[in-house]
């Protein structure tokens, strides 16, 4: 009580304190002291890291699930149902909040976004399918860190920070040699060259929808309503890509129940998460810790598919852990201004 009543004395100081802070705040945190400002540097994009990791940890569970689809079902509609159904889901969960994305002042963004998601799931199935899934898969994923870095650098004269070039050499490698580990290096497709170009066109959708998210975003829209402008437009063209693709998927129970999770889990939870990451990191950033998805997928690969890896594989997986590490230390993730 004797602390009740004498803070309640103090209490035009204290309101005086509060209101100072609050503005510091609002300013980003100026008028705060520099030991509190350090901590918040270094707290919040660390945060966001860990959003973009958990999004990449359900990316990566996309593989296995993909293999229990029944036969007959092509990589183009399981594509195309996981993004053009989640993208449905993702736009109900934003509802009427997605309006104000679609005004003028970020409407270009959000139909650029929204272009680069439906040119996405169409390059990077098909990338696998015609370079064979490790060389898609490495080519697809492995580019886009470039690709967001040149797009920072080009749109926004960003620079890079040598934490940056060495995390993102480290993860590359390391993805080289995860997904190459089983297949001597070479493209196992019918069609090699055609789905390398597919594989960059990929990185470079993955990259574009990343960086528009961000731009939309740093307008003070929530990331929910902007993914749910993004991908529900994506939808819109992904869901008739399914309805002529979909027919031996979408025939069974077990083709029904792969779609689900896919649409909900990797795709609708995993782009939330993505998207809450993109207010705290940069697109070069969050493109370079999206590399734990083959560490994910490959690590489920051995614990629920039996598959191994050899030395050079593993190398790999400590490769991606080391470039991932580096990359969350304090302040080498966040914007920079």
């Amino acid at each position: 009580m004797t602390s009740f009543f004498a803070s309640s004395r103090s209490s035009g100081s204290s309101g005086s304190s509060a209101r100072s802070l609050e503005a510091a705040g609002r300013s980003g945190g100026a008028g705060l002291p520099r030991s509190t400002r350090a901590a918040r540097a270094g707290r919040r994009p660390r945060g966001g890291a860990w959003l973009v990791l958990a999004a990449a940890g359900l990316w990566g569970t996309t593989g296995t699930t993909a293999s229990l689809a029944p036969e007959g079902a092509s990589a183009l509609s399981i594509g195309a149902a996981t993004m053009g159904i989640g993208g449905l889901l993702t736009l109900a969960l934003a509802g009427r909040s997605v309006r104000p994305v679609l005004q003028r002042a970020t409407l270009g963004w959000a139909l650029a976004g929204a272009a680069a998601v439906v040119c996405y799931p169409l390059a990077f199935y098909t990338a696998m399918a015609w370079a064979g899934v490790a060389v898609g898969t490495v080519v697809s994923v492995g580019s886009a860190p470039v690709f967001a870095a040149l797009l920072e650098r080009c749109c926004e004269g960003l620079s890079l920070s040598r934490r940056w070039w060495g995390a993102t050499l480290a993860a590359g490698l390391g993805c080289v040699l995860l997904t190459l580990a089983g297949d001597g290096g070479t493209p196992s497709g019918q069609r090699p060259a055609a789905g390398v170009a597919l594989g960059v066109l990929a990185g470079v959708a993955y990259a574009g929808y990343t960086y528009c998210a961000s731009r939309v975003i740093r307008r003070g829209h929530p990331a929910r309503a902007t993914m749910g402008a993004l991908f529900g437009l994506g939808a819109l063209v992904l869901l008739p890509v399914l309805a002529v693709t979909g027919g031996p998927l979408l025939g069974s129970a077990r083709g029904l129940a792969v779609v689900g999770y896919l649409a909900v889990v990797p795709m609708c939870l995993a782009y939330l998460l993505f998207g809450a990451g993109l207010v705290r990191v940069r697109t070069s950033a969050a493109t370079t810790l999206s590399l734990f998805e083959p560490l994910v997928a490959a690590v489920l690969a051995v614990l629920v598919v039996d598959e191994r890896l050899d030395a050079w594989g593993w190398f790999g997986v400590a490769l991606v852990a080391l470039g991932l590490t580096a990359l969350t230390a304090r302040g080498s993730v966040g914007p920079r201004r």
